[in-house]
């Protein structure tokens, strides 16, 4: 995609940021900022290679924008995709604004697991837990299709319990509502315990994504009383939007 010209965006005190982040305000609560570490350096390609792989990392707007937007703002409306390749640099950009950042769930159980920062006794506060995000898998369609042998008894070994296909959604929607992320997100494939067929995006795919709709009749009245209940029992405060 086309680099911004962040020497002009400045010049003009980035008011082309301000803009777009009103208008989404109008509609929305919270954004997510998706390749937050961009914002403190991102990957810049020359326009004639045909891969990445000869590029370099540039510096981003980093502090200097953030502090127009909380002066307008006080609060910052954001969340922080910090997944992929982070360094400290990126960390201290997050929380200097306390923005929260991202637990996801499905990348707790590698070989890391004891020291994974999306592994359940590493979540802080100021988080938000997944099971997973739009470009995983659904929780069913990771645990059959994604994890290897080792994966499925380290998930054994966490959770003190055999974990199957048929359940790998629940257990994993346990622990981000367990977690002490002050937010828990669930894809609704994963609240309906859908398999891989109903997987939402598929990245470098160019085919074949966010086709995925929820069904009149799906969002049964079971459902929402296990909703309520992982609610109750994990004590968190359900958004009244009535």
């Amino acid at each position: 995609m086309p680099i911004f010209n962040w020497d002009q965006l400045k010049h003009t005190h980035y008011e082309w940021w301000l803009q777009r982040i009103r208008r989404n305000m109008e509609w929305f609560d919270l954004l997510r900022l998706d390749h937050f570490r961009a914002f403190s350096a991102y990957w810049e390609v020359p326009a004639g290679e045909k891969t990445a792989v000869k590029g370099m990392w540039i510096k981003g707007p980093g502090h200097e924008l953030f502090r127009l937007l909380q002066k307008e703002m006080k609060e910052l409306p954001f969340v922080a995709e910090d997944l992929g390749e982070i360094d400290d640099e990126v960390y201290e950009l997050r929380d200097k604004f306390r923005l929260p950042g991202m637990k996801v769930l499905q990348f707790a159980f590698g070989e890391d697991m004891a020291t994974s920062p999306h592994i359940l006794h590493h979540h802080a506060e100021n988080f938000i837990a997944y099971t997973g995000t739009h470009d995983n898998n659904t929780t069913r369609g990771w645990y059959f299709q994604d994890m290897d042998r080792n994966g499925r008894r380290r998930l054994n070994d966490y959770t003190g319990r055999r974990v199957s296909e048929k359940d790998a959604h629940n257990v994993l929607c346990r622990l981000a509502y367990s977690s002490v992320a002050k937010t828990a997100i669930i894809p609704m494939q994963d609240v309906l315990g859908l398999d891989g067929e109903a997987r939402m995006n598929k990245p470098a795919a160019t085919t074949g994504n966010w086709l995925w709709r929820i069904m009149p009749g799906q969002l049964t009245e079971k459902v929402v009383e296990q909703l309520k209940e992982w609610t109750g029992t994990y004590d968190r405060d359900p958004i009244d939007r009535a």
